[in-house]
């Protein structure tokens, strides 16, 4: 599933192209994908693009008078095209732009979205999310906090969007690794100086993320069709069996309520 580095990649990527540009229309392929497509977005007629803005995993297109929100699943992606070409399959989405440029919403499993919302703040998908962990607001303080008290273990609580959003399996489980804190460890067992160190290793891996295009182990691509590249600098995740990077040992993966744990018995405790 495209993360916070994935989503962030592609916001950067389409941003130069589509900023201050006009959308002309849109081709709805496909009315059904995670929720039924917005009909605004059927009928949207010349709409200037004033930014490309991320929320969490939600890329945001804000316009004249409202905000698209495009939510890629499990599979989705965006193209962009300079001319037309035939729609395959799971191309669901084509949205035409004056200047000639197609954005194209791609989406095999069909789990996204493409919303229409006047107001973010009152939406629904918004509405309890915690803070962005690249903003200067998720410091160690934050963390602190917020793991008072709290008896689940750590890597489910920095995957809880309540608490900071974005960070997705592989991102926890490499930046635990990067801590050397064991993904069961209760949270609210963790020192002060463990957060401190947890914070900033969760910002430097999903900054060094973006800048590689993101993650690809299946079918994300980049909107140039590129696979991200930070998949060749994992060092526990989809690793299990072989050496640590670190000393040698082998790495452990462990399911728990669906998602895989990966980490090193001798460089976490």
């Amino acid at each position: 599933m495209p993360e916070l580095p994935e989503i962030e990649a592609c916001r950067r990527n389409i941003e130069p192209y589509l900023i201050n540009q006009v959308i002309d229309y849109a081709v709805v392929r496909n009315l059904s994908l995670r929720w039924p497509i917005s009909k605004e977005i059927l009928n949207i007629r010349n709409q200037f693009i004033f930014s490309i803005k991320r929320r969490a995993k939600y890329l945001l297109i804000q316009l004249q008078h409202g905000w698209i929100i495009i939510h890629f699943g499990m599979s989705g992606r965006l193209m962009l095209l300079n001319q037309y070409e035939y729609p395959q399959k799971h191309d669901h989405i084509d949205i035409f732009m004056k200047n000639k440029i197609i954005l194209r919403y791609t989406d095999q499993r069909r789990f996204g979205a493409c919303l229409w919302v006047d107001n973010l703040s009152t939406h629904f998908l918004f509405k309890h999310l915690g803070l962005e962990p690249l903003s200067e607001e998720f410091n160690s303080q934050y963390l602190v906090n917020k793991l008072n008290l709290k008896k689940t273990s750590i890597k489910q609580s920095i995957m809880n969007n309540k608490i900071v959003v974005g960070i997705g399996n592989i991102y926890a489980n490499e930046s635990l690794f990067a801590t050397g804190i064991l993904p069961s460890r209760c949270s609210m067992h963790l020192s002060r100086k463990e957060i401190q160190l947890l914070v900033k290793n969760i910002k430097l891996i999903l900054l060094n993320a973006i800048e590689e295009g993101g993650t690809t182990l299946r079918n994300f691509l980049q909107s140039d069709g590129k696979p991200g590249g930070f998949a060749n600098k994992l060092k526990v995740y989809g690793r299990a069996k072989k050496p640590c990077l670190e000393c040698g040992a082998l790495i452990i993966k462990e399911k728990y309520k669906g998602r895989s744990s990966y980490w090193c018995q001798e460089c976490q405790s």
